[in-house]
């Protein structure tokens, strides 16, 4: 079982520190994973618009609240896609999540990537004379964070935050607007500990949620899971590599939200044991790479550096 420990937002709220992630499950899938999780004890899901299955968890919710648990035991965390960045659209799209979902608000609500995309085109509209992603330059994520803090006063999210943001980013919205973030989620794991921006967020009081800290299989290298390492602490421990990841990010201070379908590692990998540090890069997640391309640097990473276009801060 889960250790049960919570971790505090700046906000007063707590966040539970294992939650069930629901990106790249497949269509029906999710609604069984997500009544499992709940029953087996979780209280923290994280899902997001363009995961395009939160009808399906609006459905497991229904089953869950209230015969297994209150609303109020739950901590849900969504986010607004690309497509919506645009001001006008920002409550509409959370607008769209909750009656996915069946909820009234959420405890989160998190800006998922430091890129706008064209509105009205679609989830993820592609130029058709590039064959890529058709951004919108135009709208800069002050723009979309103004709207955001906004929506605090609708009574529909009780947070704020981000997801894939740089210090840069962050401290851009900070100093236009006066407000932080309650969370940034990022990619973490042993081969991108993001030194960095751990000690920034840690100094400003940003939560950090890691999201695929098993790895995926977005680039065709091996999950974290496979790492002679990993298995190798694991095997010393009597634990799961899964376990082991999982732990690593907990030991960091963050909230750890590894996905799963199958209801046995659904069961496992809230199984908290304990682990001391270790560290070594590779980032699994960049949108450059994605197929249709975002032609866009976001992390500055050595693959991003010829990508076209900035990210528009201000």
């Amino acid at each position: 079982m889960s250790l049960g420990k919570v971790l505090p937002l700046n906000t007063g709220a707590n966040i539970p520190q294992i939650g069930l992630g629901t990106w790249l499950s497949k269509p029906n899938e999710v609604e069984n994973a997500v009544e499992i999780a709940v029953r087996n004890g979780y209280r923290h899901l994280d899902l997001a618009r363009i995961y395009q299955n939160q009808d399906e968890v609006g459905r497991a919710l229904k089953k869950v609240i209230p015969s297994v648990v209150s609303r109020e035991e739950l901590f849900i965390t969504s986010k607004l896609w690309n497509s919506s960045h645009q001001p006008h659209l920002v409550e509409a799209a959370l607008d769209e999540t909750l009656e996915q979902l069946g909820l009234d608000y959420l405890d989160l609500y998190l800006v998922h990537w430091p890129v706008a995309f064209a509105p009205g085109k679609g989830l993820s509209p592609v130029n058709q004379s590039t064959g890529e992603v058709e951004l919108d330059t135009k709208t800069s994520l002050v723009d979309t964070w103004r709207a955001m803090i906004k929506l605090r006063e609708t009574g529909k999210v009780k947070a704020i935050g981000v997801s894939n943001f740089t210090v840069a980013q962050l401290q851009g919205i900070i100093d236009a607007t006066g407000v932080v973030p309650a969370a940034n989620q990022i990619e973490a794991h042993p081969l991108l500990p993001q030194d960095d921006l751990v000690a920034y967020c840690a100094e400003k009081q940003i939560h950090l949620t890691a999201y695929s800290p098993l790895g995926n299989n977005l680039v065709g290298v091996p999950m974290l899971t496979e790492h002679p390492v990993v298995q190798s602490v694991a095997k010393s421990l009597g634990a799961t590599p899964a376990q082991v990841v999982i732990a690593w990010g907990a030991y960091r201070g963050y909230s750890v939200i590894p996905k799963s379908v199958q209801e046995g590692r659904i069961i496992s990998n809230f199984k908290q044991v304990e682990v001391e540090q270790g560290r070594v890069v590779n980032r699994y997640n960049t949108p450059v790479t994605y197929d249709p391309k975002w032609n866009i640097n976001i992390f500055d990473e050595v693959v991003e550096k010829s990508a076209a276009i900035t990210v528009k801060i201000v």
